[in-house]
């Protein structure tokens, strides 16, 4: 019995083996297992953004305001801004024209420039005229910027008409020195601006110059003084070195009408001066004026690249004038100036600028007596109608006053 008894403890001591071994086998390969595939995700739209003091909560249809409809800061209507207009071309002047222009500007230049006159009529007014009284006179006279030369001839010739003379009305004392100074100006000078060469157009005026004596500026109001006169023409800006130099001739040529040829800034002068030559030809203007870079004279690279300028443009045609702008202050240093481009340039005509400033009125005088070339413009201020064409007998009216 008691086998019995443990044959039975043994059977079920076996058997809770056997299963407790099966059952971790099955848990082994339950953990073993991958994980089941994730389910397929929900197409609908995620629930908003919980607010300030707000669940988190699935969206809800609002009204919806037009960006017409919400206000900016300030309040107001929102306004669009039109795009800029485009520039309108400027309006063409008509210039005022040149007949009597010195006439009329004749009081201005008598204002600065009768000291001289005033002066040696005081001089030749005294009783008694000894050697210091002529020499004052002489010292007048250069104080003027006549110069050596003219002053002794002068000196010489007021001598001799004095001593003839015999007593001295003032009167007459004006006439003889009206006299005596015209001869020195010159009254047999041409002094026309050649613009119409016969058989051809057009005619080519090239202007030099030191830079600051107004060269460019003299450029524009000769532009002017021939559109007043009722000549078509074209500017060459052929002035490429100096900043905004073709702006400013651009400017001068639009207020009458007049076309510019220009190139980039320090491009080749030669070659915007031959295209602007080109291009009045094509357009059949009457002139072409040509601005070109202001010259160091003391530069000789410069003064040769002036004369490749001349020769580029005698390729199509021969120069009408060669015009040299001086400014009238600058006095003896003018004269240097003037006597090393002639060298370089035939020079055909002087332009004296500043002439109602404090330039004396004897550099007309000496320039000329220089040169041997007349003077056949004259500036006389700043407005764009005060180039005037040379008239000797009323610039001699104005030295010696009313």
């Amino acid at each position: 019995m008691e086998t019995i008894i443990l044959a039975v403890v043994i059977a079920v001591v076996v058997l809770g083996a056997l299963g407790g071994l099966l059952i971790g086998s099955t848990l082994k390969k339950k953990k073993q297992l991958p994980p089941p595939p994730p389910s397929a995700p929900d197409l609908t739209a995620p629930p908003a953004e919980p607010q300030v003091g707000e669940e988190a909560e699935t969206p809800r249809d609002e009204p919806r305001r037009t960006i017409e409809e919400v206000d900016l800061p300030g309040g107001g209507t929102t306004t669009v801004e039109e795009p800029p207009a485009a520039e309108k071309a400027p309006e063409i002047e008509i210039p005022e024209p040149t007949a009597g222009r010195l006439i009329r500007l004749r009081a201005r230049l008598s204002r600065s420039q009768n000291a001289l006159g005033k002066g040696l009529l005081t001089l030749l007014s005294r009783e008694h005229l000894d050697e210091d009284t002529w020499e004052e006179v002489e010292d007048t006279l250069l104080t003027a910027d006549v110069g050596v030369r003219p002053t002794q001839e002068l000196v010489e010739r007021l001598r001799e008409r004095v001593k003839v003379l015999g007593t001295r009305t003032p009167e007459e004392l004006r006439g003889l020195l009206r006299e005596e100074l015209l001869k020195l100006v010159g009254t047999d000078m041409d002094r026309e601006v050649k613009t119409e060469p016969e058989g051809r157009k057009p005619g080519i005026v090239m202007v030099v110059g030191v830079n600051g004596t107004g060269k460019t500026t003299t450029t524009g109001k000769l532009a002017r003084v021939l559109v007043a006169d009722g000549r078509t023409v074209v500017l060459g800006a052929a002035d490429t070195f100096r900043a905004a130099a073709a702006d400013q001739l651009q400017t001068w040529g639009e207020r009458v009408g007049a076309y510019t040829v220009r190139g980039p800034e320090g491009g080749d002068p030669a070659s915007v001066a031959f295209d602007a030559v080109k291009e009045g030809k094509e357009m059949d203007v009457d002139v072409v004026l040509i601005d070109t870079a202001g010259r160091l004279h003391t530069k000789t690279g410069l003064m040769d690249e002036l004369g490749k300028v001349k020769r580029v443009v005698e390729k199509h045609a021969p120069l009408d004038e060669v015009l040299l702008v001086l400014d009238a202050t600058t006095g003896q240093n003018g004269l240097v100036q003037a006597r090393v481009f002639s060298e370089v340039v035939d020079i055909t005509g002087i332009v004296l600028t500043k002439l109602d400033g404090t330039a004396k009125g004897g550099i007309v005088i000496a320039v000329q007596n220089e040169l041997g070339v007349p003077v056949k413009l004259i500036g006389l201020g700043e407005g764009p109608d005060d180039l005037a064409p040379f008239d000797p007998e009323a610039f001699v009216d104005a030295l010696l006053g009313d």
